[in-house]
């Protein structure tokens, strides 16, 4: 079958996101079927064009056997609402102004985050007459007042309209998690049963590495280091991990490192230096390619969020990529995560935006070397058990053959979308020498 997804991020950029489509798509190009991406020019987090890349209206590439189209957006970096927003409705429109250039496909999946990157999908596949799979990754827009980056009025309930559309109109909704079940159906009457198919790991990437140069590259030999890989984001209370980092400066073998971007990095760089915390390493967001290597010189990870009801809801990524390297988890995310952490026995729980609780634990981990390790191998194993990115994709392919047996099928034409200008990552990188 030919399957075109629609998605705001995908590599080289190294988000949740952008992980998860390519490494679903990459397995169903393995199986023999075809996958065309629809995306934008990678630019996440700081709002310009990776090396090799620029802005045209559209272009094609094919990456790892999958074809890829990129559509011009307005470019803004992960901070400021207005800015962001532009960046998500451009790629909206941009998405359905180039719609008559895709190929013919049988399936059209599109994904949150964010929000109008998933609509774009229903009218993708009107114009296409074939089935939509919104996948739901976040809930929007319950979400973006939970961080406050927009007020409860108006505009919030507009946007509550539009997604209770969406999911009523889509053939098939997939979550990324059980917990947004109930959100999912108390919004109206759902053509099918809400499908599940959660985040997962590629463990043949994220297996086991040397992380002894990049302790020597930024001084953190001979130390326990509790690390944060992941955005520095309004929903993550990132400022937490600093004042526990605080708490925690009279023990010369603990070790912060935190790596990742995002709105309140330059927040969170303030406070280090207002605090004078030099036992925490802070760097900039890093490439997929370096992860294994960054979790290896890692100890512990720590996944942290704010305080919120909603994020019961939610399962942090990171956490599969922790277990499957064999690193003990603190977490301090209530919910769905506590109750996934607790059946892997793979790490410890405190309460959220709590620093002397996230500091005492720290403590206790430092001074326990046998329990970071069986919390480590337990992970291991149970995300080897459970959360193969290789195995999620099939079921997620069963998932699309319900969907195709339950509807007619319109047979992808033999149009392959050759009116997209097609620049490889070589020809980028030659226009723009030119």
């Amino acid at each position: 079958m030919h399957i075109l997804f629609i998605t705001h991020y995908y590599p080289p950029e190294s988000n949740a996101p952008a992980n998860r489509v390519s490494e679903l798509a990459a397995e169903w190009v393995r199986t023999g079927h075809k996958v065309t991406v629809v995306t934008c020019t990678p630019s996440h987090p700081g709002g310009r064009p990776f090396p090799g890349y620029r802005n045209p209206a559209i272009y094609r590439e094919d990456l790892a056997g999958v074809d890829v189209i990129r559509v011009g957006t307005f470019l803004a970096a992960n901070q400021g609402t207005v800015r962001r927003s532009l960046n998500y409705l451009s790629f909206l429109a941009s998405t359905l102004w180039h719609r008559r250039r895709y190929p013919r496909v049988d399936v059209v999946i599109s994904t949150s985050p964010q929000f109008f990157a998933g609509l774009a999908g229903a009218f993708v596949a009107r114009h296409q007459k074939c089935p939509w799979i919104f996948e739901v990754r976040d809930i929007w827009p319950e979400s973006v007042s939970a961080v406050a980056a927009m007020g409860s009025g108006g505009v919030i309930r507009v946007l509550e309209h539009i997604e209770s559309w969406a999911y009523q109109t889509a053939d098939q909704v997939v979550a990324v998690s059980p917990a947004f079940t109930d959100h999912i159906e108390n919004r109206g009457a759902l053509r099918r049963p809400v499908k599940i198919v959660e985040n997962g790991v590629d463990l043949a990437l994220f297996s086991s590495a040397d992380g002894s140069d990049f302790r020597k590259r930024h001084g953190l030999q001979d130390k326990l280091v509790f690390g944060y890989v992941g955005t520095h984001g309004m929903a993550h209370a990132l400022q937490t991990v600093l004042f526990a980092a605080e708490l925690t400066r009279d023990d010369e073998k603990i070790a912060y490192l935190m790596v990742g971007s995002g709105a309140e990095r330059e927040k969170l760089l303030a406070i280090k230096e207002e605090r004078g915390l030099s036992n925490v390493v802070m760097l900039d967001h890093q490439p997929r390619s370096a992860m294994p290597e960054i979790w290896a010189a890692t100890d512990v990870s720590l996944v942290v969020l704010r305080r919120s009801p909603l994020f019961h809801r939610v399962i942090p990524s990171k956490m599969f990529e922790a277990m499957a390297m064999a690193r003990p988890i603190l977490l301090a995310v209530d919910g769905q995560a506590r109750r996934l952490l607790e059946a892997g026995d793979c790490g410890v729980f405190v309460e959220p935006e709590a620093p002397e609780a996230l500091a005492f634990a720290i403590r206790r981990l430092a001074a326990d070397e046998r329990l970071r390790r069986d919390l480590g191998e337990r992970g291991k194993a149970f995300v080897e058990r459970n959360y193969d990115r290789t195995v999620l994709a099939h079921r997620y392919l069963s998932c699309i053959e319900d969907v195709l047996g339950a509807r007619p099928r319109t047979a992808a034409a033999t149009r392959s979308g050759r009116d997209v200008p097609e620049l490889t990552r070589r020809s980028v990188t030659s226009a723009l020498e030119r």
